[in-house]
């Protein structure tokens, strides 16, 4: 779909509006909308085709409700038979209508041998002043379509998108965006010594990959971002066999890796003056003779040993040598690592809410008080205690790949990752745990069924408002 701003009000099928309940008692058309039983309750429609109309119901003009509604508006559109639409916006809705209209729009459709063909092709949004409005309008294009470059990587499918692939495409995205670009094979993580991270991937046919991209903006960088993403291209579970019932969808196992590379693809974009580098663990998690078992130790590149208890806890095994490798390469101002680490994230806040934990009360704050209310993305705190840190105790390494017990499984993982974050870098990390909102097979807000593209919103607005 072609989107551009316009001060034209007279130049579509349709016009979207969006309408209140005290709103409705005003409308010029409310006797038509209420013989259909349209009463303006959020995220309800109503198409007076006959008016060339679309009534959008919202309980508020708050961004959260405009673009929920703005991604059920969008498909509506889609499935009739009108060439184009029209959107009223101003400086405070804008984004929120993009995002409905790009993530709500959004469709994967590489394996349909039919994909369905949309009429639709032209949304203008329409504004009294396009200047004052056009580098909000920019910005969010930019994002929007980067969170959709990211869905697609996470929905494509392990035999299309494994280690090496990714590696190829994280090559194609540095040669676009003009990004310095370094990955690592199996040999170079062998000198690096990536025990862990090499153990993970070595019943896959597929080799492990370490990839490393960097953004460098013209003018001198404010602050420096490093950003770790778990790239397990597909997790089997391993040995520890994860039941066939949840193996499918476990394509969606990179999203963090897929969430750093739309990230520094945002950033470059935006040509924001901060330098970000983005390391990407691309792992396949597989069975077979040569495949890491239960009961082994493993030495990480920092040195410590971890007995692996469970080959199913994988994600933290590639995150720990891929953090290690990242703080000593990089000196970052802050280090954000995200991954789809624990089905325990889920249990804990929902599939809709992203986990955060690290140390640093500021940091925290500022994503998810500042960047998540801007960005729509729902996040929840999940505090590190000293009790649960007990639970990874290890008889004979220094530490345990799971917890003893089964509860507050969540944070034991992101205590694990915490244990390889340098004491300098303690406050300058957090972790980001996507594993429920990475990823949906129903609709809400503005995912569609598939990858959400988790993390992309939310990092562009904290790092696109650092001082």
């Amino acid at each position: 779909m072609n989107i551009k701003l316009t001060n034209n009000k007279s130049n579509s099928d349709v016009i979207v509006d969006f309408i209140t309940k005290d709103e409705l008692k005003n409308q010029k058309d409310k006797k038509l909308l209420d013989l259909a039983g349209f009463c303006a309750e959020q995220d309800t429609i109503c198409f007076l085709h006959e008016k060339g109309f679309l009534a959008c119901g919202i309980d508020s003009k708050s961004n959260d409700d405009i673009r929920s509604v703005c991604s059920i508006a969008i498909k509506t559109l889609k499935s009739a038979k009108y060439k184009s639409a029209s959107f009223y916006v101003n400086k405070k809705n804008i984004k929120a209508v993009i995002e409905g209209v790009v993530l709500g729009g959004y469709e994967y459709t590489k394996y349909k041998s039919e994909p369905k063909k949309h009429t639709l092709k032209n949304i203008n949004l329409i504004c009294d002043d396009i200047k004052e409005l056009q580098d909000t309008f920019e910005e969010a294009i930019i994002v929007a379509e980067a969170t959709c470059f990211t869905r697609d990587i996470v929905n494509t499918i392990p035999e299309d998108m494994h280690p090496e692939t990714l590696a190829k495409l994280s090559r194609k995205l540095a040669k676009e965006n003009d990004l310095e670009c370094n990955i690592l094979d199996e040999k170079t993580l062998k000198k690096e010594k990536c025990e862990a991270m090499l153990a993970v991937g070595r019943a896959s046919r597929h080799e492990s990959q370490l990839i490393h991209l960097t953004y460098k903006p013209k003018k001198k960088a404010k602050k420096v971002v490093t950003l770790v993403g778990k790239g397990l291209t597909y997790d089997s579970g391993g040995l520890s066999l994860k039941p066939s019932i949840s193996m499918v969808t476990m394509k969606m196992d990179k999203a963090g890796a897929c969430a750093v590379l739309g990230i520094i693809k945002a950033i470059s974009e935006l040509k924001l003056d901060i330098e970000v580098h983005a390391f990407v663990g691309a792992v396949e998690n597989m069975i077979g003779g040569d495949a890491y078992k239960p009961d082994d130790v493993l030495i990480t590149r920092s040195g410590k040993s971890v007995e692996v208890r469970n080959t199913d806890a994988e994600g933290r095994l590639v995150l720990c040598d891929v953090l290690d490798y990242a703080q000593e390469k990089v000196k970052a101002d802050y280090i954000f690592d995200f991954a789809t680490l624990t089905g325990a994230c889920m249990v804990a806040l929902g599939q809709y809410t992203t986990g955060v934990m690290g140390h640093s009360t500021k940091i925290k704050h500022d994503i998810m008080m500042r960047a998540s209310a801007d960005s729509g993305e729902l996040t929840g705190h999940l505090p590190f205690n000293r009790h649960l840190k007990k639970l990874l105790k290890s008889e004979i390494a220094d530490i345990s790949n799971v917890a003893s017990k089964p509860y507050g499984g969540a944070i034991t993982a992101g205590m694990f990752l915490d244990t390889f974050i340098k004491d300098e870098n303690k406050d300058k990390w957090l972790h980001f745990d996507i594993a429920g909102s990475a990823y949906t097979e129903s609709a809400w807000d503005c995912n569609v069924y598939g990858g959400t593209g988790a993390g992309v919103r939310l990092i562009s607005s904290f790092l696109k408002n650092i001082k």
